[in-house]
């Protein structure tokens, strides 16, 4: 299967390694001091235990019409910078490519396929123009939850610091033969990729804690368990928590897990830096409003408030345009 990469950071990096050492012929998206890196060594790999590993793939690139037609695009750019990305992607197309969305937070497709009275509505935290929406039609579109936790440590060089499950779905639920198919690529990577029938409820499971987890720990510059083990921040966190899963409940989704059992979850993760305190540490924009802002504007939408997650939310767009704009 030709795989391509869009966006070889740290997840995509991971991913991308993964599937070229099972020997699939991947291609990778790449710039800057990160593409000539790949190309001089390929990726490297550091594992939690310290060992490390390079794949190479079979092409990396800052070129999409260079890379061609794939049967499979998986791209792994942050949410914030698919705008950007989506009308250059279609030079990696053909009849049946599958176009695998590997972001965090609520996607822009969230209510293509999702029936009820919100069917086909934009999500316009995530997506305001449409311009995402206009570049990759719904037909080719895998829905996919990303549990990894990864960092890019330096150009062409990945540390997994735990995690390898990519949670894939159809958008309206089917179990197709190219999501099975797709899986069972996943699989013989060495990576979980469990074929779910209610997409959505996962994206919500994950974002449940990172709604709260990622805003605070940009704010506050801490740790997921210095978060959980301080109370007066553990406790907005499950405010927080809890105002996402009324949101989520007014939409359908049931959740499996209490709000100790999930933050208790990122406290096992231990002291790792969230994407976006990483983000902010690094002075780039973050996914704040595909995690923090588009749950907010799901809560106007079905008249549930979210008081902690406004203020939240408010403080990070400001922490953002703060250093962004050194």
């Amino acid at each position: 299967m030709n795989i391509c990469i869009v966006g070889a950071g740290s997840i995509g990096g991971y991913l991308g390694a993964r599937l070229a050492l099972a020997g699939e012929h991947v291609t990778l998206i790449a710039r800057g001091a990160n593409l000539a890196a790949i190309r001089e060594r390929g990726v490297t790999l550091i594992g939690s235990d310290g060992s490390t590993v390079t794949a190479v793939p079979a092409l990396a690139t800052d070129d999409m019409v260079a890379a061609g037609a794939h049967d499979v695009v998986i791209v792994a750019v942050k949410a914030h910078q698919l705008a950007a990305v989506a009308p250059t992607l279609r030079a990696l197309y053909h009849e049946t490519t599958m176009v695998v969305p590997a972001q965090n937070g609520i996607p822009w497709w969230y209510f293509q396929h999702h029936g009820g009275p919100f069917e086909g509505r934009r999500i316009e935290s995530v997506d305001p123009d449409g311009v995402i929406a206009a570049h990759i039609e719904t037909e080719r579109i895998i829905g996919c939850v990303v549990y990894p936790a990864t960092e890019l440590e330096a150009p062409g060089i990945v540390r997994h610091i735990e995690g390898d499950r990519f949670t894939l779905g159809e958008l309206d639920g089917t179990r197709s033969e190219r999501v099975h198919r797709l899986s069972q690529v996943l699989a013989r990577a060495g990576l979980k990729a469990p074929v779910r029938p209610r997409i959505r409820s996962d994206i919500w499971i994950k974002l449940w804690g990172n709604l709260a987890f990622n805003p605070v720990s940009a704010l506050t510059r801490a740790t997921l368990i210095d978060i959980c083990r301080h109370p007066q921040a553990r406790a907005l966190i499950a405010a927080m928590m809890a105002e996402g899963q009324a949101v989520a409940e007014r939409l359908g989704i049931s959740f499996g897990i209490t709000i100790d059992q999930r933050i208790a979850g990122a406290e096992q993760v231990g002291a790792h830096k969230t994407s976006m305190l990483q983000d902010i540490e690094a002075g780039r924009a973050t996914e704040v409003d595909a995690l923090v802002g588009a749950v907010a504007e799901l809560g106007r939408l079905v008249d549930v408030p979210t008081p902690h997650i406004d203020a939240i939310y408010a403080a990070v767009k400001l922490l953002e345009q703060t250093v962004t704009s050194r």
